[in-house]
Formats: structure tokens, C-alpha cells, sequence
């Protein structure tokens, strides 16, 4: 899957399917050792967080994880608040539209990064609640690596 608007469609169908009835810090908990579980199982250098937009409810940087890669979490887990949707989205709406999320539409980038890695935690009737983040991957393996842990996590 290449092209653009298959993967947009794709993004798109995780986002409407892997949806919470309710989340609390139990949640985030049990998530987050999830997450960190798969990526220790890839020897996978990377940050996880899971935040709502005033505070972590789960963090983690894993062996071999840059200082950088907690600025690249909360600048992706900020599009996630501001768009309502997963960083990676609206990473590849603009690839199509050749447009970048600086300033050509008013956001820093010193706090916002629209590259794939973090994921809305939107709840049924409610809307977005907090955003789950994975950074140290290419953009299509963090938002990968959230993706395969929420549809397990869902199913059950």
C-alpha cells in the first residue's frame, strides 16, 4: 500500500474503528506496558507516552532512546490535540496537498510535528480524550506500533 490516499483510507478506517468506550490511568498503564512489551520484543529505541493535554499518564524511554524523542512526542501528541486526529493523518494529508504544518497554516513547529506516531485515544460520544505517542521509528512504524497494540488491546 504506496500510494497516498489507500494509506490515508487506511489511517482513516483505524481512527473510526479502534475507539474507547471509557480510558483512565489504569489504561494508560496497562497500554503503556503493552507498548513497551512490543517494543523491547524489536529492540525498538523509542519514547512512549500516553497524555492528555495537561498530563502524562504514561511515560517510558526505552535503552537506546534520545532526549530528542520526548520532543518529538509532545510535538506529535500537540497535532493529535489540535487536528483530532493521528499525527500520521495529517502527515500524509499533507504530503498529498504538498504542504508542510509550519507556518503556511499558523502552527510552530517547535511544538507541532506532523510526522506519524501518535494516535487519538477518542472515546465513544466524547471526543478526543488524550493521544498516545510512540517516537524513535520511522513515522509509519510509531504510528504502526500503536496501531497493532490498540486493535489487540480493543479486541479483548
Amino acid at each position: 500500500m504506496n500510494d497516498i490516499a489507500d494509506m490515508e483510507k487506511q489511517v482513516a478506517a483505524q481512527e473510526e474503528r479502534l475507539v474507547f468506550r471509557t480510558f483512565s490511568e489504569d489504561d494508560a498503564w496497562d497500554l503503556g506496558q503493552r507498548l513497551v512489551g512490543r517494543a523491547l520484543a524489536h529492540e525498538a529505541k523509542v519514547v512512549i507516552n500516553i497524555r492528555t493535554p495537561n498530563r502524562t499518564l504514561f511515560h517510558a524511554a526505552l535503552p537506546g532512546s534520545a532526549p530528542d524523542n520526548d520532543m518529538w512526542a509532545r510535538r506529535k501528541s500537540n497535532v493529535v490535540f489540535h487536528f483530532h486526529r493521528s499525527s500520521y493523518a495529517i502527515e500524509l494529508e499533507h504530503r498529498r496537498k504538498g504542504r508542510t504544518i509550519g507556518p503556511e497554516i499558523g502552527l510552530d513547529l517547535k511544538d507541532f510535528a506532523d510526522h506519524g506516531g501518535s494516535f487519538p485515544v477518542r472515546l465513544r460520544k466524547s471526543g478526543v480524550f488524550a493521544a498516545i505517542t510512540v517516537s524513535g521509528l520511522a513515522s509509519a512504524d510509531d504510528h504502526g506500533l500503536i496501531a497493532a497494540v490498540l486493535e489487540a488491546y480493543l479486541a479483548q
